[in-house]
């Protein structure tokens, strides 16, 4: 397993980072040693403040029925009981305009349902993530994707918005992808309106992390050429 304390680390100093990166690992089967979810949360997106904050811990599908979008995205079954809420909250969103219904099969998926669902701060992950969430600034973002870029770890898919649960499968299925969120997700997770989201497939985030010092470099020395010659022909 690789050295995700060391990791966090780079991404963190590198990037300024305010908040953690969360690891998120979609599994099998329930793990054993890590702590199962208590309690309850409005979204799947939820935890991700959670493990941010620094919990470790993992969730059954059940925990993820609160949101109808999410369970989408997760390809989680929604019982038969709470079928009736979930056609509640989609209808209002398709009543107010905020989604069309022939925007949904477009939208990213997982594969199938998973088991288990490990959240957790990058540097304390148990176990190899499926794909790590950083949430970040306009110009940290800038540096991620032309990292993701440097270690061919990048997308072709273009910046995604709601719902921003989305980016968990686009990444695992197309690599580093940028997204502008959502309105619910900024909601239960206190993301700040200067805020976006990166997210990039576990197996790539070594390579990403080495890339980016160099492009961390060629962005200061790039960006001091550009002031020179804004200084030098700046003219009015």
């Amino acid at each position: 397993m690789a050295d995700w304390k060391k990791l966090e680390v780079q991404f963190t100093d590198q990037l300024r980072l305010s908040r953690r990166p969360v690891a998120v690992t979609f599994l099998e089967s329930a793990p054993a040693g890590i702590a199962k979810f208590s309690g309850t949360e409005p979204s799947g997106c939820s935890f991700w403040r959670l493990a941010s904050a620094g919990r470790v811990f993992y969730t059954v599908p059940a925990d993820h029925l609160n949101c109808a979008v999410g369970a989408y995205t997760h390809s989680i079954q929604v019982p038969p009981e709470r079928v009736k809420e979930t056609e509640e909250t989609l209808g209002m969103m398709f009543n107010l305009g905020y989604v069309r219904p022939e925007e949904v099969p477009n939208i990213p998926r997982l594969a199938q349902e998973p088991a288990a669902v490990v959240y957790a701060p990058l540097g304390d992950t148990p176990l190899d993530p499926s794909v790590a969430m950083f949430t970040c600034r306009a110009s940290s973002a800038m540096l991620l994707n032309e990292a993701a870029l440097r270690a061919r770890a990048g997308a072709t898919l273009p910046l995604l918005g709601r719902p921003t649960c989305m980016a968990l499968p686009a990444s695992l299925v197309h690599g580093t992808v940028s997204s502008l969120g959502c309105i619910g997700n900024r909601t239960y997770t206190d993301t700040g309106a200067d805020e976006l989201y990166v997210a990039i497939p576990g197996t790539k985030l070594a390579q990403v992390a080495e890339a980016l010092a160099t492009i961390v470099s060629a962005n200061a020395a790039v960006e001091q050429y550009a002031r020179d010659r804004r200084t030098a022909l700046s003219i009015l």
